[in-house]
């Protein structure tokens, strides 16, 4: 793909700014197969005493499996199964933090969370809100966070959503859907163990892997594309299109993914995503749907935009026979669709990324409506 075909308006280079976003990064990292079992090792020095506890938030799809049995609960450490069929709530993570507080007459020494995306978000908000005053819907936006976060651990079980790299936990509230994007989000620990996506079915493997090529795609023909982001999201392409468009074997798939999903979250650590993160925020928030279908559903009607990048999907989609749901939107009222817009408009920067600082000109409520309409 000629990733300089698609640009839709002059990048704005790094440089031309005054200044430069001091960003952190994970600090630590543990890769490989097995590397889970390390995780005892790796708590044991920030253990604090056993009054403090290591609170491990597992998507209960591993209720009663072997992976429990390999989890190294000591003293008064708490295992709390969460579902992760629908999209984490700030309301959710309330209630996580106040049993928490109420559990326990100190606080964890930790926050290990083990799943998904949602469950990595999860994990992240918990760990920042066991340190922040208020309720969590407060701290949705860029840059809120006042206080360090607890030390806290994610540990991937699918690959796509790159939120075992990034500086946001994406959370519904009450009035939007919207990440807390601050230094402190970040993990202070990642364990990539391939194995443990072993597994994952089918469509939602495609789905989550989907979300980080759609990184790809949005970060490299954005407004804000600079060599840093240039650089992790090219490698994260090039990886998605080994995954997903040619014949490797099923462990070579699983490292590729897992490491496609890390480069697609560094990518937009300078830069940002684009328009269909943006729509998808809009059908989360009304419709509740996973962010991973959410992408697809929009990005499929977005050859305007990504014409290369579309077409790529398509041939995805028809390699790995997977259809996508019609009629999500067909019987929404006038005033659900005003919702979607408003929460989809309200995403500011990625808007900016996706058509530049007059991206009101060209994306207006009725072209958005248009395209949720096809949905």
């Amino acid at each position: 793909m000629d990733i300089k075909k698609e640009k839709i308006s002059t990048p704005i280079s790094i440089k031309e700014k005054s200044d430069y976003r001091n960003f952190p990064m994970v600090p630590r990292v543990v890769y490989g197969k097995g590397s889970f079992d390390q995780l005892g090792d790796i708590l044991m020095p920030h253990r604090k005493n056993a009054d403090a506890p290591c609170i491990f938030l597992v998507d209960d799809v591993f209720e009663g499996t072997d992976l429990i049995s390999r989890i190294p609960l000591i003293f008064n450490d708490q295992l709390i199964f969460i579902s992760a069929e629908e999209e984490p709530k700030t309301v959710q993570v309330d209630v996580l933090v106040s049993k928490i507080r109420n559990d326990f007459t100190e606080p964890p020494s930790g926050i290990i969370g083990i799943g998904g995306g949602t469950l990595l978000d999860l994990a992240k908000a918990v760990a920042i809100m066991l340190n922040n005053p208020g309720t969590s819907c407060a701290y949705q936006g860029w840059d809120l966070v006042r206080k360090p976060s607890l030390y806290h651990v994610g540990i991937p079980t699918i690959s796509g959503t790159g939120a075992e790299v990034s500086r946001t936990t994406v959370l519904l509230g009450p009035e939007k859907k919207l990440g807390i994007n601050s230094d402190y989000t970040i993990f202070d620990q990642v364990i990539m163990d391939p194995e443990l996506t072993k597994g994952v079915p089918k469509e939602q493997w495609f789905y989550t892997g989907m979300d980080c090529f759609i990184h790809c795609i949005e970060s490299l023909n954005g407004t804000y594309l600079n060599a840093f982001s240039q650089s992790y999201g090219e490698k994260a392409l090039a990886l998605c299109k080994e995954v997903y468009l040619q014949d490797i074997d099923a462990s070579e798939s699983r490292e590729k993914l897992m490491m496609a999903s890390w480069h697609g979250g560094m990518s937009i650590a300078y830069s940002q995503v684009g328009v269909a993160h943006a729509m998808s925020y809009g059908l989360s928030y009304l419709l509740g749907v996973r962010h991973g279908l959410g992408n697809c559903l929009v990005f499929q009607h977005l050859n305007e935009f990504y014409p290369d990048g579309v077409a790529l999907f398509h041939k995805m989609l028809k390699r790995h026979n997977i259809t996508l749901p019609k009629g999500i939107t067909a019987k929404l009222t006038d005033s659900d669709f005003d919702t979607m817009i408003t929460v989809s408009l309200g995403m500011v920067p990625l808007w900016e990324n996706a058509l530049g600082t007059d991206w009101m000109k060209i994306m207006t409520p009725e072209k958005l409506k248009s395209i949720y309409q096809k949905i």
